[in-house]
């Protein structure tokens, strides 16, 4: 039997709010149920507030039960790196999971790691979420190339991810694994029950753009497409469940320019875990029409509660829903996008159902835990 191991992660989580935070809290109750060690070093500071687009960083939602959280790194105070980064160095852990998902925080993670690798015994993997980002900003690439120095091996989640790793970082260990199936959002329920739930009618058609709303996410793409002749004569419905991570007054005025607001369904604020559910339970079909994309944790909901999807051809999404099979992919012009919706609706939900319940077998977190354990 394999023996006990020490696993920290180090990422988002509780209080702070959104899909790093949901991922790292899975991930370590499938290392405890594994028979390991783990706990959490989490932010105090996440985000100066003058770079948080959201409204707010936090959730009022109750902590993870039996989850271990240590909240001490501070983002932007090199003095707290040095420090946090020599407690964790003490705590000699086997092995240390650190999240990296958006340039800023090379310099902070990169000192830490640096101040834990001095207790030569813990092995550093990086979950790279994104290495190159989605928005660019001065300082990327030597932020990212100093975080990448500090670890020993590096996890992927999507093949753009690993070609862009091994654009900076050619020779250390890497491995690529499907991002696993978000099963921690409560059971699927009816239909009739989530649209009840929401406020919408069991008649209508009802498609789903969910997640933080942010430029290179396409939702004004996907506006464009509502405005589609052939998608106003059917009657569709767009239900936009998420936050502005950026001015909603360029979306308004799309809304209006293009007169689609009487097919719109805006539910535009933070959506916590515990709704999250009926969401999905009420749509037809979930729609991610990026414009680009490395993976997205919206995929793997999608499975979750076994609903189709439209995806547009752009990094790792084609990849995670096979065409004509758990879903459908279009290329990311509004026009493709629309003919996608209303391929859906001619082949019947039930079509791609089958085809679903086949692919999410292959989304576990078990296989990610002991890629992780493998590569340490």
């Amino acid at each position: 039997m394999e023996s006990k191991r020490s696993i920290a992660i180090i990422g988002p989580a509780h209080p702070l709010r959104g899909g790093l935070t949901t991922f790292n809290h899975r991930l370590a109750k499938e290392f405890k149920d594994l028979g390991d060690d783990c706990v959490i070093y989490s932010f105090s500071l996440q985000y100066p507030s003058f770079l948080f687009p959201g409204t707010s960083q936090f959730t009022d939602e109750p902590a993870p039960e039996n989850l271990t959280i240590h909240t001490i790194i501070n983002s932007v105070n090199p003095l707290n790196w040095i420090k946090v980064g020599k407690r964790i160095a003490a705590a000699k852990h086997d092995i240390i999971l650190v999240r990296f998902w958006i340039p800023f925080m090379g310099p902070a993670l990169g000192t830490i790691l640096r101040q834990v690798r001095k207790n030569k015994h813990t092995r550093i993997i990086g979950l790279a979420d994104n290495v190159i980002p989605h928005e660019k900003r001065p300082g990327d690439t030597m932020f990212t190339k100093y975080f990448l120095g500090s670890c020993d091996a590096f996890i992927t989640m999507s093949e753009k991810v690993m070609v862009d790793l091994r654009s900076i970082e050619k020779d250390k260990p890497a491995k690529l694994v499907a991002h696993p199936l978000y099963d921690n959002f409560g059971e699927k329920v009816s239909k009739q029950e989530a649209r009840e739930k929401l406020g919408i009618s069991l008649d209508e058609k009802v498609i789903l753009f969910f997640g933080f709303i942010r430029k290179y996410k396409g939702l004004d793409l996907l506006f464009d497409a509502m405005a589609d002749e052939r998608i106003k004569t059917s009657g569709i419905k767009l239900l936009v469940a998420g936050e502005f991570y950026e001015d909603e007054k360029g979306y308004e005025e799309q809304i209006d320019r293009l007169n689609i607001r009487s097919q719109l369904i805006m539910r535009t604020h933070f959506i916590p875990d515990r709704e999250v559910l009926y969401y999905f339970c009420a749509a037809d079909l979930v729609v991610q029409p990026y414009k680009n994309a490395t993976q997205s944790g919206v995929t793997p909901l999608a499975y979750h509660f076994e609903k189709p999807m439209v995806v547009t051809n752009v990094g790792g999404l084609p990849a995670m829903v096979p065409d004509h099979k758990a879903g459908l992919v279009a290329e990311p012009q509004p026009e493709a996008i629309a003919s996608a919706i209303l391929e859906f609706y001619a082949l019947g939900e039930e079509f791609f159902i089958p085809h679903l319940r086949s692919e999410k077998q292959k989304l576990s977190w078990s296989k990610l835990a002991d890629t992780i354990k493998s590569l340490a």
